[in-house]
């Protein structure tokens, strides 16, 4: 997911599930990138899909899903959906008021997220195309994805966990003293032209300092944007 580039299991999700119901929280399931998975073995596990097999009925879950992420990557298209579960009638209503006055969606909008929901299936016509587009799409992502850790981690300093879903890495920096994930990320992009975010805002543990950074680069892209950091990160750490 995003920032982290991790994949929950069932027993994550039903954690998650449980806290929500403890402590009376709805939850938000931005499920975009459910397609994106790297790792062999790993699968992914609906919200949805899992409070039904728990039989909750009281955790109002609010699942969302779009065109404009994921391996589509659709972002001027602006299809996607909302679904609820266990939510109140009242503000059900209030979210089909506030729906009903925006204008409805465009037609190629609702036609990618037709298209996103609904397949092609094996013995259609266009099967054989689609699952060749899809899988030469995440066959490259993924070797991105392991380009982009395996670079990082062998920078001193900084530790990077498998990128195993999503397209996003959230590598631990270690920083001088006085410093800041903010100041890092500044230098960063001024010293060396590389854009990445600050773990700050993404409720890392205190303590620690994190970035957020992506998989998109063209993969012969990415050795030389492990190398702009490194040759970074090796001076910032020297001051």
């Amino acid at each position: 997911g995003n920032p982290t580039g991790s994949v929950l299991d069932a027993d994550n999700i039903r954690m998650i599930i449980g806290f929500a119901r403890e402590h009376d929280l709805a939850i938000l399931a931005d499920e975009v990138y459910q397609e994106n998975i790297y790792l062999r073995g790993d699968r992914f596990t609906s919200l949805a899909k899992t409070m039904t097999e728990m039989g909750e009925r009281e955790v109002s879950l609010f699942s969302f899903h779009s065109c404009s992420k994921g391996f589509l990557g659709e972002c001027g298209q602006r299809g996607g959906y909302m679904e609820l579960r266990n939510i109140p009638a009242d503000v059900v209503g209030e979210i089909t008021k506030l729906q009903s006055v925006s204008l409805c969606a465009n037609l190629t909008g609702q036609v990618a997220t037709y298209c996103m929901v609904r397949p092609p299936r094996p013995g259609e016509p266009s099967y054989e195309r689609y699952a060749l587009e899809r899988d030469t799409i995440l066959n490259e992502l993924r070797k991105r994805a392991m380009l982009l850790a395996d670079g990082l981690n062998r920078i001193p300093g900084i530790q990077c966990n498998t990128v195993a879903g999503a397209m996003y890495a959230f590598p631990r920096i270690t920083l001088p003293p006085g410093r800041t994930d903010e100041d890092y990320c500044m230098a960063l992009l001024e010293e060396s032209g590389v854009c990445v975010v600050p773990g700050t805002g993404f409720g890392q543990v205190a303590g620690t300092a994190h970035f957020r950074t992506t998989i998109l680069p063209p993969t012969e892209k990415i050795a030389a944007v492990v190398e702009r950091i490194a040759a970074f990160h090796a001076a910032y750490a020297a001051v």
